[in-house]
């Protein structure tokens, strides 16, 4: 694994690059489609992105938890989570990606 994290402004200049917008444009472009996305899903929509994957939020109900410090049972709240869940196109391309890594190191 490389250990690299993909941030907003990698995801920005790749729009510069590809697409030729200006920077600011790029950046804001970027932060229109993250935006919207964070909205479907505040909202409870889940998010579909073809060749990728769905995005969704699952209802976690009240349950018992402990405490691995001291061992004392504790409740823990209900919750919305996201979840996500890779397109098999998605899937394909990473193992393909491992598949060559691990021919490489033999």
């Amino acid at each position: 694994m490389s250990g690299k994290t993909l941030t907003r402004a990698d995801l920005a200049d790749a729009v510069v690059r590809k697409v030729g917008l200006p920077r600011n444009e790029s950046q804001e472009l970027v932060e229109l489609v993250l935006g919207e996305i964070s909205s479907s899903l505040a909202r409870g929509d889940s998010v579909k992105l073809s060749s990728f994957g769905s995005f969704g939020i699952r209802e976690k109900g009240e349950r018992m938890g402990r405490n691995p410090k001291t061992g004392d049972e504790v409740p823990i709240t209900p919750r919305r989570v996201l979840v996500f869940r890779p397109s098999n196109i998605m899937k394909e391309r990473i193992n393909q990606g491992h598949a060559r890594r691990s021919k490489a190191a033999e």
